[in-house]
């Protein structure tokens, strides 16, 4: 597991299977643990529960006595909430026009001809005709105005389509009735009900589903671009009571609404127990139900407070720089033409003072009507003068001339244009061309200096495969792509969807000898595989009837990788509900409880899950990246394991594949029961729910048999090294910020030409604040070097990065980040960094990808792009 989450999943997996095609299961009670030799109950990962509900927790109190958090009644709509109609539209008809002329005379040349034409109404200091005046500003903003409305009409039409939508909602006091609603018209409260492949209309709380266990799953494309079905679970005391009464009555107590898409905290009150409620248990507006006859749930979020809508800005009014840079100008010109007319106001006002007395005769200054004898309008020498500034503003403002700007519209539809119509811009895998979004931006693509890449799915297609393994300190690599192992489920066959790689060294070991102490940490190491995951498996049709195929489906590509690994060895996940998983070992079908799961985060980099095994034995799997992995080993017991492992990781590493570790240790049952007591007030606790899990994760990973360590590939996406190349050649400095270890990401940074061998290698690789300092001195010194260097014959200044011969390449690790990020040393950082024409930054987290792309935007007026997740 890696921490950077990937902007796009490019994986493209089969349809999911309707919900008939799975294995048949029968209603599971809560799992219990008295098989396992001592009889505590044991709720499931996602359903901790306690005999005696005890009392609410601190945290709830002060949830309760604060007031940050909403009361919603099941199966009561209250008005007193959000509707769930929502805009994404930027006008009205009433603010059409006020507001997009305020947006249009944004730009001050605008405000600057709306002036000169006023003041060209004037009769007095009318110089031009008045209706010609008006023409060329009227053009301009009569244009972009019919742009603006064509873009918002689009708009609405798409909201009307939105909230018209028809959704299953329980009607108020009948039998399980469901009857057709509009989007716009549920509130929070409502019970809604969801078929397969239908869209969730606002963001709900599972009940129940059509699965006994109440499991669900959504896919999130609409939400995060990742393609993979993410798996949601309605509570066991909803789902029994569902399936008891046909309705679920209760008091659920929520946080307020927040754009958090991936936290969640709640509790539901019913048949007075105090059930605790997650992530796992909301499915947000935009997600699409997969895999799943129906669910139902209740609407705890509407409209505008939907979490997709609160994370919708709305239609954004972006400036180029160009533009930002014209308005500049503008001021400029503008003070240059006040000069020019004081200055010719003031001169005519001494023409005036020298000729006072000679300018009722004076031709052309006034004209006399000699016939009526009416004497000219004269105001006055003061007024005068300001009737002639007015007429020089008039006669001078061709200064700044609106058909530049008027010229600048149609250059950026032409551009959009040719953008679009570029056959090299074609993408034949998606039938899709160039698509510009805003016009008002082209030119900024001209203009940029730095790129931040992230590297999964961006650089990479994000699809793994496994390619080698470590198990017990012995090197696992010589494998060949084979089919995985088939297994026979109600007389059909089942196979695994995708061949991976296997070395026969270990098939043979395997199938061979399970007897024998290596094959048994062999076969440990592959049920650690198949276990410890979130992953789904879905059985597929097939063209012949008594074969099918299983796929896995999972948030992580990671895991789909090591699932399908484990599977072409003999061990298959089949079945996965919300409190066991069914695993096939070597044809010998098993049962695991899963009794405890501790997600992966950024923080502890590593995820676990506790199971217990048909042996009567409760053990914890691990799996994680090695630097917090090793953390956690007992080195002392086994010294010699730990030092291959390593030496295979770096092997593993130069080769460019993504590494895991995977460690197991066995839990006794009063460790089991402690681990289970704190897991289930944490996970009863509404306020600081994460960090309390955070803690206790931390507390029961640790002394960590380690079993091994596998080698994933990630190739990289077509055209991705002439890419690189070519920008590099243009001028742009191309930086690449990714999780992987260094050893990886300097091998993927040579596979994408990012580096060469011609380079001259900085790294910053340090656990303390004084040697990270050191370190950025000494690299400061080394760039000083090179452009002293450099100059020498050369009477113009050149960059250290530019010296003819030497390319200075600057790799990072994220442990330095951490003591150099908001710190005195990131100014050392920006001049170390500017000085490279290559950056590389590895073992980031997305919060660090952000910091250093704010190290560029904050030092400098470089154009920078930024592209991937942080």
């Amino acid at each position: 597991m890696t921490s950077e989450r990937p902007l796009i999943d490019v994986a493209s997996p089969h349809p999911p299977a309707a919900a008939s095609q799975l294995p048949p299961s029968q209603p599971e009670p809560p799992v219990r643990a008295d098989h396992l030799g001592f009889s505590v109950e044991v709720p499931g990962p996602f359903r901790p529960s306690r005999r005696d509900q005890p009392d609410p927790s601190a945290s709830e109190r002060e949830l309760h006595e604060g007031g940050e958090y909403r009361a919603v009644a099941v199966g009561e709509p209250s008005p007193e909430f959000a509707g769930n109609a929502v805009r994404t539209a930027k006008y009205s008809a009433l603010t059409f026009l006020p507001r997009n002329l305020f947006e249009q005379f944004r730009r001050l040349s605008y405000v600057y001809f709306l002036a000169i034409t006023v003041l060209n109404q004037l009769p007095q200091v009318a110089v031009f005709g008045r209706g010609a005046s008006v023409l060329p500003l009227a053009f301009v903003l009569f244009v972009t105005a019919v742009k603006d409305a064509y873009e918002d009409i689009r708009r609405h039409r798409s909201d009307r389509r939105e909230n018209n939508r028809l959704a299953a909602v329980l009607a108020p006091q009948t039998a399980g009735e469901y009857l057709p609603k509009k989007w716009k018209h549920i509130r929070v409260g409502d019970v809604v009900r969801v078929a397969s492949n239908e869209t969730l209309p606002a963001d709900m709380v599972l009940l129940a589903t059509s699965d006994p266990t109440g499991l669900a799953h959504v896919q999130t494309v609409n939400l995060d671009g990742e393609t993979n079905l993410k798996t949601r679970y309605a509570k066991q005391e909803t789902q029994l009571s569902f399936s008891h009464d046909g309705h679920v009555a209760g008091m659920l107590h929520c946080e307020r609404p927040n754009r958090n898409i991936y936290g969640f905290q709640a509790n539901l009150e019913i048949d007075g127990k105090r059930v605790s409620l997650g992530p796992s248990n909301i499915v947000l507006r935009g997600c699409e139900l997969k895999n799943t006859t129906w669910a139902i749930g209740v609407v705890v979020y509407a409209g505008k407070e939907t979490k997709v809508m609160l994370n919708n800005s709305g239609p954004p009014s972006k400036r180029s720089r160009l533009e930002t840079q014209l308005n500049r100008e503008t001021v400029i010109l503008s003070i240059m033409l006040i000069g020019m007319c004081i200055t010719a106001s003031v001169l005519a006002g001494i023409w005036l003072l020298n000729h006072q007395r000679e300018l009722e005769f004076t031709q052309f200054f006034r004209e006399k009507d000699y016939t009526t004898g009416k004497n000219y309008n004269y105001y006055g020498i003061g007024m005068q003068i300001f009737v002639t500034f007015l007429m020089a503003v008039i006669v001078y403002q061709v200064i700044i001339p609106i058909s530049l700007y008027i010229s600048m519209e149609l250059v950026r539809l032409g551009q959009a244009y040719f953008m679009g119509a570029d056959n090299d811009l074609y993408d034949e895998s998606s039938r899709s061309r160039f698509q510009c979004r805003a016009l008002n931006i082209n030119e900024d693509l001209g203009q940029i200096k730095y790129v931040f890449s992230d590297k999964t799915g961006t650089l990479t297609e994000n699809k793994m495969e496994f390619m080698c393994a470590s198990i017990h300190g012995v090197d696992y690599s010589s494998g060949k792509p084979a089919c995985g192992s088939s297994v026979v489920v109600d007389d059909l066959l089942w196979t695994p969807k995708m061949a991976v790689r296997t070395d026969p060294q270990l098939l043979k070991l395997l199938n061979n000898d399970s007897s024998n102490e290596e094959a048994k940490l062999v076969l440990e190491f592959f049920l650690a595989l198949a276990a410890c995951n979130t992953i789904v498996p879905l059985v597929l049709d097939t063209r012949d009837p008594k074969q099918k195929l299983i796929d896995y489906q999972g948030e992580s590509p990671d895991e789909q990788a090591l699932a399908y690994a484990a599977a072409s060895y003999g061990i298959v996940l089949v079945e996965r509900t919300s409190g066991y998983v069914v695993i096939d070992v070597l044809g010998d079908r098993q049962r695991f409880d899963i009794l405890g799961l501790h997600e992966f985060d950024s923080d502890r980099k590593r995820m676990s899950v506790i199971v217990g095994c048909p042996d009567k034995t409760v053990k914890l799997y691990v799996k994680g990246a090695d630097s917090s992995m090793f953390g956690i080993i007992n080195k002392s017991l086994e010294l010699d394991n730990v030092r291959a492992t390593e030496a295979h990781l770096h092997k593993y590493s130069s080769l460019g594949l993504r590494t895991l570790v995977v460690g197991m240790r066995e839990l006794s049952q009063p460790e089991f029961e402690e681990w289970q007591l704190a897991y289930e007030k944490a996970s009863t606790a509404v306020l600081g729910r994460g960090n309390l899990l955070r803690s206790i994760a931390a507390n029961v990973e640790c002394n960590i048999h380690i079993l091994g360590a596998s080698g994933i590939e990630d190739k990289l996406q077509d055209g991705v090294p002439e890419a690189i190349e070519s920008l590099r050649q243009a001028g742009m400095k191309v930086w690449i910020l990714t999780g992987d270890k260094q050893e990886t990401a300097i091998s993927i940074g040579y596979s994408c030409k990012l580096l060469t061998n011609d380079m001259t290698q900085i790294v910053i690789n340090n656990n303390s604040k004084e040697s990270c300092k050191r370190s950025l001195e000494e690299a400061l010194a080394r760039t000083k070097e090179h452009r002293v260097a450099s100059s020498i014959g050369s009477p113009y200044p050149v960059l250290a990065s530019e010296s003819s011969g030497t390319v200075l390449a600057l790799i990072v690790d994220g442990n330095s980040l951490v003591y150099i990020l908001e710190t005195e040393l990131q100014e050392e950082l920006f001049k170390v960094a500017t000085e490279c024409s290559v950056v590389l930054c590895c073992r980031v987290a997305p919060l660090q990808k952000a910091g250093i792309v704010a190290l560029i935007k904050n030092r400098t007026d470089d154009m920078t792009l930024a592209i991937g997740d942080g």
